[in-house]
């Protein structure tokens, strides 16, 4: 009887069905192509962010070429240019600059070497610069301390308050350090303010001396006293005593009658006609004057003042009132070794209209003046002071600055030919020109 049972089946080999289908493997071009245009796609993406403002219209013709290789797209870059497809551009477009009209230069060109800027706040000055000095600037560069011996007096005033408040830092020598880390900053402000008159320089080269010559072992208390003692005698001897002495011998030279003409303001030369009139003679005073300081106005309202006649003009009435005067008496700024009188501007007017009208011209100048400096012009050695000093408000040339190829020049000082100076009063008695570098040589001497 058959058996029910189905025949034995082989045994079959299994089949696995995957679950996942893997990716095709790509080639190392065919990656390298992919990661060119991933690359390419988002830098195009950034481009379009930072140019918003550009409208971009995407084709589909634009769209396949993005995802083809970097190489296309490279190639086509330049010519997708007016499908509004922003580009990265080489350089960047800027925006025009305004162009702004060059001032014109109003410094004359023959004065140029003479220019230099005024400090006129304490804005900008070193913090080594004491107080009193700073004060003292100030006041010399709006003309408040005016005068070459009352700047030279007012600067050895403040030196002195420099050095009594001077201590010496440890393990240094008064001697070596006062000079080069205290006063030369000192100076320098000082003549950013102005310029150091001849006057000034010879005080400070003469404080200089005084301090190489202090002992190194001196104490600094001792040695500040003495300095400070040495400052109050130079002031008495060579500025007050000389100032005397040279107001005394001038007022000998004024006679009853006569006409004394004077040109701005010098002290030297007031007190001469003070001391005149004290002792009783009887004289006549013409003060000529100039824009822009006017300082014969201060020195004609004192005379004035104290009972004496005066007659005050400015300097183009100076042919016509030159005939009445018996003598000119002038001041100095400087007395150079040439025996050249170096002045406020318009002295050598005042010389040469006297010289032509036979007037005897005497200059009154203390020693301390005097330089070894020899000046042929007032062009190589001046003192250029600011050209709206010259401007009168609401006159023509009120807005000079403006006004193209206008310029104007404030020189403070000229220069008289000895020829036209007939005696110069000093301390060390009434010398003519020619013996300037004498009395100088010897009060170098004499220091």
């Amino acid at each position: 009887m058959p058996s029910s049972e189905p025949p034995p089946v082989a045994d079959s080999p299994k089949l696995e069905t995957p679950t996942t289908t893997e990716a095709p493997k790509l080639s190392g071009a065919e990656l390298k192509k992919q990661k060119q245009a991933e690359k390419a796609a988002r830098r195009a993406q950034a481009i379009q962010g930072k140019q918003a403002a550009v409208p971009a219209v995407a084709t589909p013709a634009q769209n396949n070429e993005a995802q083809k290789g970097g190489k296309s797209q490279q190639k086509r870059r330049g010519s997708t240019a007016g499908l509004g497809v922003p580009i990265r551009s080489k350089t960047p477009v800027v925006a025009p600059v305004p162009v702004v009209p060059k001032k014109e230069d109003k410094t004359v060109e023959f004065f140029r070497h003479l220019y230099k800027p005024r400090m006129t706040s304490i804005a900008g000055a070193s913090k080594d610069v004491h107080p009193a000095v700073l004060a003292l600037g100030l006041q010399m560069s709006n003309y408040t301390i005016c005068g070459s011996c009352a700047r030279l007096v007012a600067t050895l005033q403040a030196f002195k308050r420099v050095i009594e408040s001077y201590t010496t830092p440890p393990g240094n020598s008064l001697t070596r350090h006062l000079t080069s880390h205290v006063l030369s900053p000192q100076i320098e402000y000082l003549a950013s303010c102005r310029p150091l008159s001849i006057s000034m320089g010879n005080a400070i080269r003469w404080l200089k001396l005084e301090i190489s010559k202090v002992d190194i072992n001196t104490p600094d208390t001792i040695a500040k006293a003495e300095l400070c003692d040495a400052i109050d005698i130079f002031i008495r001897e060579r500025v007050t005593f000389a100032d005397q002495v040279i107001a005394s011998s001038a007022a000998e030279k004024i006679r009853d009658g006569d006409v004394i003409l004077t040109y701005a303001k010098s002290s030297i030369v007031q007190r001469a006609l003070v001391k005149a009139h004290e002792e009783g003679r009887r004289f006549r005073v013409i003060v000529v004057d100039s824009r822009p300081l006017h300082e014969g106005r201060h020195l004609a309202a004192a005379l004035a003042e104290i009972g004496i006649e005066v007659k005050y003009c400015l300097i183009n009435g100076l042919s016509h009132n030159i005939q009445d005067a018996t003598k000119v008496m002038l001041g100095a700024h400087a007395m150079m070794s040439n025996g050249r009188l170096f002045s406020r501007i318009g002295t050598a007017l005042v010389a040469m209209e006297a010289n032509e009208a036979d007037k005897p011209v005497l200059v009154l100048c203390e020693t301390i003046k005097f330089t070894e400096r020899v000046a042929l012009d007032s062009i190589v050695h001046n003192e250029i002071a600011p050209a709206d000093e010259l401007v009168i408000p609401g006159g023509a040339l009120e807005k000079w600055g403006d006004m193209k190829k206008l310029q104007l020049c404030n020189p403070m000082y000229d220069v008289t030919p000895a020829d036209y100076l007939n005696m110069i009063i000093t301390e060390s008695g009434n010398v003519p020109p020619t013996s300037v570098p004498v009395l100088h040589r010897l009060g170098n001497e004499s220091q």
